[in-house]
């Protein structure tokens, strides 16, 4: 009863929503096809984003009480509803994930979760290389992972970079991925049915909005709830917005239909300087929420995390977390 009168008020906010994700300037736009009690989902499911408990900035705060930077990464970081991501570092998926969304989903919180094992995975930046062996092993790999969430709800971005790889692919590679992409899709469609599922669209200084707009399209974005921007990157939240509705002015223009789309903030507050990987000087951005300027403003990559062994990072592997680079984040020195 509590889900079924919290998604009946969420309706309201739904209209919200959807200018959002038609905010192209374009009149063909209205094509959109997701209906308001739809938009309600998840997000009227639940009460609020999950924040994790065991993320790294908590597991490291908790562990190192007396270091001094620890308070400051506890409240400004640790404290911050995140997504998890889940590759092969995971263990058994199925239990990774249900344990995950289960304790979400006990709490009364809304999951975001990020799917990362396609075979080939990070194929241009090669930090963050591997995946699944094969296009078989993922697609088991998948299914399990939509299993596991069931009719819970959640949301879900696929695979980040996976459509801004495409200059490092070959064509059979490329027509690989985008059925990898599709199959993926189709499994949460019929596992999770309370699942928004992302498409990841790289950031605005990757790829063009158009090129973008024909990837999503191979990689059967019609069938996602939407698409995901800026993960792991810099950008400004207005730079993204601009992107997104450039990007959904040629969908609407090329395909006849739009998508929301979110914006990793969790390290925007400086913006870019157009580096990459662990740049300095950078610092977190506006937490979780639902608006501005976007669908949602999500935390998708977690501040402190590195990007591989580069930039305020050498030495590191990439996902392994540098209290010294979360502290100064917080702070954008």
């Amino acid at each position: 009863m509590r889900r079924l009168l919290r998604t009946l008020a969420a309706s309201a906010f739904a209209c919200l929503l959807l200018p959002l994700s038609a905010g192209t300037g374009n009149a063909t736009t209205a094509t959109t096809a997701t209906p308001a009690s739809a938009q309600a989902g998840p997000i009227g499911m639940t009460s609020g984003f999950y924040t994790d408990p065991y993320s790294n900035p908590a597991v490291w705060a908790a562990a190192n009480p007396g270091d001094g930077r620890a308070a400051a990464i506890r409240d400004n970081i640790a404290s911050r509803p995140m997504a998890r991501w889940f590759g092969a570092w995971s263990g058994d998926i199925g239990s990774a994930v249900g344990s995950y969304v289960g304790a979400a989903d006990a709490a009364d919180k809304l999951p975001v979760l990020i799917a990362y094992n396609i075979p080939g995975r990070d194929a241009c930046g090669g930090h963050s290389g591997g995946g699944a062996g094969t296009p078989a092993a993922y697609r088991t790999w998948i299914s399990a992972f939509a299993s596991a969430i069931g009719s819970r709800p959640a949301l879900v971005v696929i695979e980040p970079d996976s459509l801004g790889d495409f200059s490092c692919l070959n064509q059979a590679q490329i027509d690989e991925r985008n059925g990898m992409l599709r199959g993926a899709l189709t499994e949460f469609r019929n596992r999770a049915p309370n699942t928004w599922t992302y498409l990841d669209a790289g950031n605005p200084a990757w790829v063009s909005a158009s090129t973008m707009a024909q990837h999503l399209e191979g990689a059967g974005a019609r069938e996602a709830h939407g698409f995901s921007l800026n993960i792991s990157n810099y950008f400004t939240t207005g730079e993204n917005t601009s992107y997104g509705n450039a990007i959904n002015g040629a969908l609407s223009a090329s395909y006849g239909y739009t998508k929301p789309y979110v914006i990793d903030t969790s390290r925007n507050g400086n913006g870019s300087n157009g580096q990459w990987c662990n740049p300095g000087g950078r610092k977190t951005g506006t937490p979780s929420q639902t608006g501005g300027g976007a669908e949602m403003l999500l935390w998708l990559k977690t501040p402190g995390e590195s990007d591989g062994n580069c930039g305020v990072g050498g030495g590191s592997a990439a996902g392994q977390f540098l209290p010294e680079v979360a502290y100064k984040m917080i702070f954008g020195y």
